[in-house]
């Protein structure tokens, strides 16, 4: 069906547009040679099962989740001629924030000058910042705000086991940040948030939080670094990305010949590989940016739209989806708003 077809889920008024995207990664690099001096592990073994060559990784002492959210945010707003007076609302989605209490999205704010504005966070694992996406464009959609910065960020090395070669090989530290403005014309028309608890035995945190605070025993037990189970997180991923993404194609009756760019998490290349099989899209219309940036959680979709700007071009439509520890999952479907040439 042609998507101009009545659809209740479509919006006619004003969307949220994505009108500006900068990444950060830190300058040092931690590559698969590197992991296998740390951990019995090898390149072929890494690249064979997660496609991930090299990772970035945030080091100094004193440095958060925020230092690399702050750097983002200076670039986006460089980059489109916005100065912080102009930012009406900012929304940090972090699985790594710099404290419990304030919020990275309040440091993020401080570093960059911007002042006197609502600034959050939302925590939904590696989906969070579809979730806060879909969040910022409500403002955006009602006339209550008109200029909106969503971040992605995450300091994933903080909370990684690296003598467990299961996870320490999969992540890494980044950040990115889109500003979101009113349009008639182009961007976000719909989205899909969803979530199932019952997984989070399989991909959690076990110690930290309120259910089990840090105490000598915890740390020495070594219950403050990512647990995951791959193989089942595998299977839910998998099936998730491509649900969400199914749904939006439906409720905006889209084939695959519609959709410019697959936009996933980058979990692991086979799973982002299977995701795009099941909605039958060619690799050339996937980006892909895992194997040199590895999952950097919150921030694996921003930079992939940072990574692939240039090739963007007005209207283009965008399919986005993730998944994430607890389960969460997510997706939103958006035409493109400018010219990334």
């Amino acid at each position: 069906m042609s998507p101009a077809k009545k659809n209740p889920y479509r919006k006619s008024h004003i969307r949220a547009a994505i009108t500006g995207v900068c990444g950060y990664v830190p300058p040092d690099v931690l590559s698969n040679a590197k992991l296998a001096q740390m951990v019995d592990t090898s390149d072929e073994w890494i690249v064979a099962r997660t496609g991930i060559k090299e990772r970035h990784i945030l080091t100094g002492k004193g440095l958060g989740t925020s230092h690399m959210g702050a750097e983002a945010v200076r670039g986006l707003l460089a980059k489109t001629a916005t100065a912080p007076g102009e930012i009406d609302l900012l929304i940090c989605a972090t699985t790594t924030p710099d404290f419990v209490f304030p919020s990275t999205a309040n440091l993020i704010c401080d570093m960059c000058g911007i002042r006197n504005i609502g600034s959050f966070d939302v925590q939904a694992a590696c989906s969070g910042f579809v979730y806060a996406l879909t969040i910022a464009a409500q403002f955006v959609e009602t006339g209550k705000y008109r200029k909106v910065v969503v971040v992605g960020a995450d300091k994933m090395s903080a909370i990684i086991d690296y003598t467990d070669r299961k996870t320490c090989v999969l992540f890494g530290d980044g950040a990115g940040a889109v500003l979101l403005e009113p349009s008639r014309k182009y961007g976000i028309i719909d989205s899909v948030i969803s979530s199932d608890g019952s997984g989070m035995q399989h991909l959690h945190q076990k110690a930290g939080g309120s259910r089990l605070p840090p105490t000598a025993e915890t740390v020495a037990k070594r219950l403050h670094y990512v647990h995951q189970e791959g193989a089942t997180v595998y299977k839910f991923a998998v099936a998730r990305m491509a649900d969400v993404a199914a749904a939006l194609m439906k409720r905006n009756y889209l084939s695959s010949q519609d959709i410019d760019w697959l936009v996933p998490h980058q979990a692991n290349k086979r799973i982002i590989e299977s995701t795009a099989e099941r909605m039958k899209l060619p690799a050339d219309r996937v980006m892909i940016t895992i194997h040199k940036y590895g999952n950097t959680t919150n921030a694996t979709i921003p930079l992939c739209l940072w990574d692939y700007e240039s090739k963007l071009k007005p209207g283009d439509r965008l399919l986005l989806a993730a998944f994430g520890g607890g389960f969460t999952w997510g997706g939103a479907y958006l035409t493109w708003a400018y010219d990334g040439r």
